[in-house]
């Protein structure tokens, strides 16, 4: 048993291999210890003391010196610890050891003895030995596990929102556990990281990006991700030396995970092309991010302080013939040739999505015919304002005022200076019958020039429509 409770040489050993402050293990050991031993010998005030020399931790029992006795297993009075031939005052502890190895039989025995009067120490052999040496071993072990964890913790914490290679090794759950950093740690790809439809088995290689190093995690603290944006951001800077070195930046990203990725780039360098330093020659380094993402398309554009025209180069490839600005809905229309529309809109919305999420506003896309005959619409509505007539609605809609709901909440004195409204008294009534009208409190009688359009969305789309994708 004592060789069993020797943790010098284990103590050694595992500060040394994992990096463990020894004082810190020692301390741990002990708390265990005494944690059990108050188990075991119940009612007793335990203290522990790990010895070096003998390679022990030492259990001790406190009693304290008291006047009158309440708690027979902590207290000793002053006539007792007198009889017993201890020098002590009323408030002192003494310290008396617990002998609970096989090897120290005799020495219990003598002390119970020595003091047979003090009934706190009058106590038979509880086989606590192999219960100290079980706690002490499995205390350790944690221990291991969790510097370990601090250690892996310390060691990658800075490689967060990082690119990190690995080996696929195993599936739990339909998470994906990857090994990395050439076997030293094991990292976890959940399934709401994985790319949809994206098959990976064991042994494959496979380049993520470190969403998060959580310390509290029981599994692999490392959490990878090939859906997250910065996944193309970080593949581009690997193989784009002008965005490594800040000559070329990524000013935004938007991606729906193995379908479509678009980026938008600019430089500081006047001489430096953003867009044809991310294509490279042949186009060699965008294929090679494409290669890494296994096929996933990659639009690049270029970056633009004007909003509009941002938006114009984000919804590439297609070509943008009128943009009208809403700047309070943060909205933009688009209005495109009725031959680009569907190149516009994208497979299933995906283009102008893309788009919405990479300028950061939100875009409605019109044909042109679509545009005209909403136009008519419009004016014959505000044409059939009582007192208003064809003449002051074009007015009206050359001005800026394009709808009843514009009219709605327009100025009145600015709506006195279209020309054939006249005064603000005229121009509040307008306000007030184009409100009703707007909220469905009036119906107008309204002499379309041709049936009213089908809303049936061939004609155009808005960014709000559709799946979304993860970025």
């Amino acid at each position: 048993m004592e060789e069993q409770l020797n943790l010098s040489a284990v103590l050694d050993q595992v500060c040394d291999e994992k990096k463990i402050s020894r004082e810190v293990l020692i301390e741990t050991v002990e708390q265990a210890v005494a944690t059990a031993a108050k188990k075991v010998f119940e009612d007793k005030e335990i203290e522990a003391s790990f010895d070096p020399e003998t390679g022990h931790v030492n259990l001790f029992q406190v009693l304290y010196v008291v006047d009158k006795v309440t708690a027979p297993h902590r207290e000793i009075s002053l006539e007792q610890a007198h009889r017993a031939g201890l020098e002590a005052e009323i408030g002192d502890e003494l310290l008396f050891q617990i002998f609970y190895l096989e090897s120290d039989k005799k020495r219990a025995e003598q002390q119970a003895k020595d003091y047979a009067e003090i009934e706190a120490l009058q106590f038979g052999q509880h086989g606590f030995g192999r219960i100290a040496a079980q706690t002490a071993k499995q205390v350790i072990i944690q221990r291991v596990r969790e510097a370990e964890r601090d250690n892996l913790f310390d060691a990658y914490k800075d490689k967060k929102a990082e690119l990190m290679t690995g080996i696929v090794r195993r599936f739990e759950r339909g998470s994906i556990v990857v090994e990395v950093d050439n076997g030293k740690a094991e990292a976890l790809l959940p399934a709401r990281e994985q790319v949809p439809r994206e098959s990976l088995r064991p042994g494959d290689r496979v380049v993520a990006f470190v969403k998060d190093v959580d310390k509290s995690a029981r599994g692999p603290q490392i959490i990878l991700s090939r859906t997250h944006r910065g996944l193309v951001e970080k593949l581009f800077e690997h193989e784009v030396p002008e965005i490594y070195e800040g000559i070329v930046r990524i000013e935004a990203c938007a991606r729906e995970p193995g379908a479509r990725s678009k980026i938008a780039v600019s430089s500081r360098d006047r001489d430096v092309d953003p867009v044809g330093a991310c294509v490279g020659i042949r186009g060699s380094r965008v294929q090679a991010v494409v290669q890494e993402l296994r096929g996933e398309k990659i639009d690049i554009v270029p970056y633009n302080d004007d909003p509009a025209r941002f938006v114009c180069n984000a919804i590439q490839p297609a070509t943008v013939s009128r943009v009208l600005i809403d700047a309070e809905r943060h909205t933009m229309e688009l209005v495109v040739p009725d031959d680009k529309l569907s190149l516009a809109i994208g497979k299933k919305g995906q283009n102008v999505r893309l788009a919405s999420r990479l300028t950061g506003w939100r875009i409605d896309i019109y044909s042109e015919s679509k545009l005209k005959q909403m136009e008519r619409r419009s004016l014959a509505e505000m044409a059939a304002i009582p007192g208003v007539g064809d003449a002051v609605a074009l007015a009206m809609f050359q001005m800026g005022w394009r709808n009843l709901r514009d009219v709605a909440i327009a100025d009145a004195e600015e709506l006195a200076q279209v020309p054939g409204v006249g005064s603000t008294e005229r121009a509040e009534q307008i306000i007030e019958v184009a409100d009703d009208a707007a909220s469905g409190k009036l119906e107008l009688n309204v002499k379309y020039p041709e049936p009213p359009p089908d809303d049936n969305g061939e004609d155009h789309y808005n960014s709000d429509e559709g799946d979304g994708g993860s970025e």
